[in-house]
């Protein structure tokens, strides 16, 4: 089978001496949307940093295009790579094009002197997020999705394939958490980029990823298409919740309907 572009080989992760992770044998679709979903603390955010080179594996190797990724330069891992964090902040005052603007940092040369080509990169990432109009604006006066879409933006101006964003729709309203995975959608839909993404609303992972990874202790429970993954057995296994699960007549897609705790753990 040919190999992803983003894959791991027997990764443990530890926080000093907690094991989180225990060798994980995984690949990444290329050009797919992939959903990490799975209790809090299961390890979602902390495979999500060792996939961003932002955590050393105790064990097992990342690889990024074939290369072990820890070997790899930080300049040209940002060139392939972007990571949206968990509620990312900026300095006080930054705008709205400022901050997308910090996206290029990883291609300008020494002298830290942005291009034509940087400039035109920023205005395509405004554009291609809906926040051309509010370029101008500072970050702090933006509504929740509007804010998230930039920081999306940022993450495009890297010029990379790949995005990792953890949690994008954390602390949004219904409406802005539908705006960000519109977005999403239409950025793999139209671009062809590869999106993984740690999401805790099950019915968005099966709604807009096209391939769900579910994680329990540090461990994959199961991995595919949301209609083979979203079952009542992973909702007992993983969550510990008892559901039905409905598909939608119109697009095949499966909807969780959770009624009842299982036994505490």
């Amino acid at each position: 089978m040919e190999m992803s572009r983003l894959y791991t080989e027997g990764l443990t992760l530890c926080y000093e001496s907690d094991e989180i992770i225990r060798e994980l044998h995984l690949q990444i679709p290329d050009g797919k949307i992939t959903a990490l979903v799975g209790r809090n603390g299961c390890g979602k955010s902390t495979l999500l940093k060792a996939l961003a080179r932002l955590l050393q594996p105790t064990h097992g190797h990342v690889f990024l295009d074939g290369q072990a990724i820890q070997q790899l330069p930080t300049r040209e891992v940002a060139k392939q790579l972007a990571i949206l964090p968990q509620s990312p902040t900026a300095p006080e005052g930054l705008t709205v094009e400022g901050l997308v603007r910090q996206g290029r940092y990883p291609h300008m040369n020494l002298f830290g002197k942005r291009s034509a080509e940087d400039e035109e990169i920023v205005q395509w990432a405004l554009q291609a997020t809906h926040m051309y109009d509010l370029r101008e604006r500072d970050l702090t006066e933006l509504s929740g999705g509007q804010r998230q879409r930039a920081w999306v933006a940022m993450a495009l101006a890297q010029g990379t394939d790949l995005l990792l964003l953890d949690e994008p729709t954390t602390y949004l309203d219904m409406a802005h958490q539908l705006e960000v995975l519109e977005l999403l959608e239409e950025l793999n839909r139209e671009q062809g980029k590869t999106i993984v993404m740690v999401v805790h609303d099950l019915n968005h992972a099966a709604r807009y990823a096209q391939h769900m990874i579910a994680v329990t202790d540090g461990r994959i429970w199961a991995s595919g298409i949301p209609a083979e993954i979203m079952t009542p057995e992973l909702l007992l296994e993983v969550f510990g919740v008892h559901a039905h699960i409905q598909i939608e007549a119109e697009t095949g897609i499966p909807v969780c309907v959770p009624y009842k705790l299982a036994m505490a753990r």
